[in-house]
Order: structure tokens, then C-alpha cells, then sequence
């Protein structure tokens, strides 16, 4: 049985203005350094140290960015990974992505700033997906995961009847019938830090439950999945670090000291 493929989402939505690719003189906040490797290729090495995902598609406005760092570049020309067309918004460059592929289903799709994101963490969420039937999941941490070892991290939590959660950036598509799901991120997805996105994306009693804490965080899921003619699983995942992208200078500078650290315990310089 052939490996699924995985979409990295890597192309810029703040440009110039993303204040993690301003501090590095980059053009594209996953072409930074971070802990001396370029982000985007740090997010390739787990995906392909995971050893559990076939071809890797990138979705970037260009092949040369991807070759404008050494380790992509190398990629690229080994077809390692391939450039996946990128639109205006995620929904868009997941849509397009897809039907660029030649076996899109299975989807596994990430994001180019998911720096910490483990090999074991990868293989967690694939093997949690393989066993379950859902037409797409989403992968999600506890808030007091989180809060063990990034206390001072200040994430905007999903607050619901069973506690704080936060999504790791991780989902799966079993089929072309879950890209009805791929549509609620048409407004850019944050939802836990703009609360309006919810109510465009999932309706108005979606944000009444949410709101005032009325379900639990797959019972959600379940009525947003229902709404869209479609199933969905709730992959809760162990990991501290799983939430944490590089969104911000804030987290830029969490990450890369928790990379750093990492560093040490592994033994290497």
C-alpha cells in the first residue's frame, strides 16, 4: 500500500508585513532561520524522518523559493517534493493542490511554521487516523498539555464544555468527499483568535455552543460536521509542543529556544 501524500502550507499571507519574516530579512516567514535551519526545510526533515508519508507538495507562489535554500533545492531536483500551486486564501490553495495531484487521497496537510512538530507526533496523528473512519480530523492538544511545559506560551485556547484545547495545524482528508470541510478556511482559520471567524464559517448556534461553553470539543466537531454532509474525528494529541507554531515574534523566540534546547539533550552542538 502506498505512503498518502502531505501538503505543506507555505506560501505568504502577510509578506513584507509578517513581523517573523521582517526580523529575518526573508521574504516568506518560513524561509527564516530558526535555531540555524530554515524553517520550511526543518518541517521537511520531520515529515521525511516520520517515515510515514509518500510524495510531500509544497504550496509556495515559487519553485524559486524552494531552490533559494540548499536542502529544498536538493529536494526538489530528487522530486523529494514537489511545488503545489498556492491561491488566494487556504481553502483555494488546498483545492487547487489536490486536484494538481496525481493521488491526493489520503491528505495530510501541515504548515510551513509547525517548527516544532516531532517525527513522533507526526506518526501519532497518522496512526490515530488509519484507525478511525471520519471523512477528514484534526489534530488538537489539551490546554493543560500546553501549560506544563510552555506556561508563559499565550495561546487563544477553544474553551468548550470539557476543557481548553488548541489545534496543532495537523489535519487529514480521507477523500475528495471531505474537501467540503477545506471550505471553513476560507476566511484564514484562527478561529480561536478572531471568534467572528466561527459564525461565518460554522453558523450562528456553531458560535452559541462554542460561546458559552455548551458542548465538548468533538461534540463540535460533530455537529459542524454534520452540517457540512460530512464525518469527522477529533485526534487529540500528547504533545506540548504541538499548538506552537511561529506565528508571532513571541512565539518565534519560544520555539527557537525549545529547538535549542532539544539541541542539547540530543548531544549535538
Amino acid at each position: 500500500m502506498s505512503k498518502p501524500s502531505i501538503l505543506v502550507l507555505a506560501a505568504s499571507r502577510s509578506g513584507a508585513d509578517d513581523p517573523v519574516a521582517r526580523l529575518k530579512q526573508v521574504s516568506h516567514k518560513c524561509l527564516a532561520p530558526i535555531d540555524g535551519v530554515v524553517m520550511l526545510e526543518r518541517v521537511v526533515q520531520t515529515i521525511l524522518d516520520s517515515g510515514v508519508f509518500g510524495q510531500i507538495y509544497i504550496a509556495i507562489e515559487s519553485a524559486d523559493l524552494l531552490r533559494s535554500v540548499p536542502a529544498l533545492r536538493r529536494w526538489l531536483e530528487a522530486d523529494v517534493i514537489r511545488i503545489a500551486p498556492c491561491r488566494g486564501n487556504l481553502a483555494d490553495s488546498v483545492l487547487a493542490a489536490a486536484e494538481a495531484m496525481e493521488k491526493p487521497f489520503p491528505l495530510f496537510i501541515t504548515t510551513g511554521d509547525n517548527a516544532l512538530h516531532t517525527p513522533e507526533l507526526l506518526r501519532d496523528f497518522a496512526s490515530q487516523f488509519a484507525a478511525r473512519t471520519g471523512d477528514v480530523a484534526a489534530g488538537f492538544t489539551t490546554a493543560d498539555k500546553v501549560m506544563e511545559d510552555y506556561p508563559q506560551v499565550g495561546l487563544a485556547y477553544h474553551r468548550l464544555k470539557d476543557g481548553g484545547f488548541s489545534s496543532c495545524n495537523l489535519y487529514a482528508l480521507r477523500s475528495p468527499r471531505a474537501l467540503k470541510a477545506v471550505r471553513i478556511f476560507e476566511g484564514g482559520g484562527q478561529f480561536g483568535k478572531r471568534h467572528w471567524r466561527i459564525v461565518k464559517a460554522f453558523g450562528l448556534w456553531s458560535f452559541v455552543l462554542y460561546r458559552f461553553r455548551l458542548a465538548t470539543l468533538d461534540e463540535l466537531m460533530q455537529r459542524i460536521a454534520r452540517n457540512m454532509g460530512i464525518t469527522a474525528d477529533t485526534i487529540m494529541l500528547p504533545y506540548s509542543y504541538g499548538p506552537i507554531d511561529v506565528d508571532n515574534i513571541a512565539f518565534f523566540e519560544i520555539s527557537e529556544q525549545a529547538l535549542a534546547e532539544r539541541r542539547k539533550q540530543q548531544g549535538r552542538a
